[in-house]
């Protein structure tokens, strides 16, 4: 498996992320900058006059991590591995995140779906890492 690029996240040849540790960095990052692009938009509204600060929902920071997943997801091969992990990632990831948004329901929208979002980033990253890595190796 030889490396498509130098840059982060290492990549092979066919444009998969190498390890669960560039893909994890990644998409955190990527939540980090969705959940302070909606902390500065919260606030340039709430000076604005147009609503409380923290009325947003922070399921809105996922949109990076969920671009990043996709774009891996085209990167491998058709068939049944990526589908299975992929459905596999987002319906654990999508429940335990819903579970840390009911758990965290007293704070504010913004936390509780930031938190949540955080969630299903960390969880969906390693079932659709190792569960597709699994796979293709099973189905190959």
């Amino acid at each position: 498996m030889s490396e498509q690029r130098s840059g982060f996240p290492r990549r092979d040849a066919e444009g998969r992320i190498l390890t669960l540790g560039d893909l994890l960095g990644v998409s955190l990052a990527g939540l980090v900058i969705g959940v302070l692009a909606l902390v500065l938009f919260e606030w340039a509204f709430a000076t604005m006059g147009a609503g409380g600060f923290g009325r947003t929902n922070g399921w809105l920071a996922v949109i990076l991590p969920v671009w990043l997943f996709w774009d891996d997801f085209r990167a491998w091969e058709f068939g049944a591995a990526r589908v299975v992990a992929a459905l596999g990632g987002l319906a654990v990831g999508v429940v335990a995140g819903l579970l840390a948004a009911g758990l965290a329901a007293g704070l504010p929208p913004l936390l509780s779906g930031a938190l949540a979002a955080a969630v299903f980033t960390v969880v969906y990253a390693v079932i659709w890492f190792q569960g597709v890595h699994w796979l293709a190796r099973r189905t190959s």
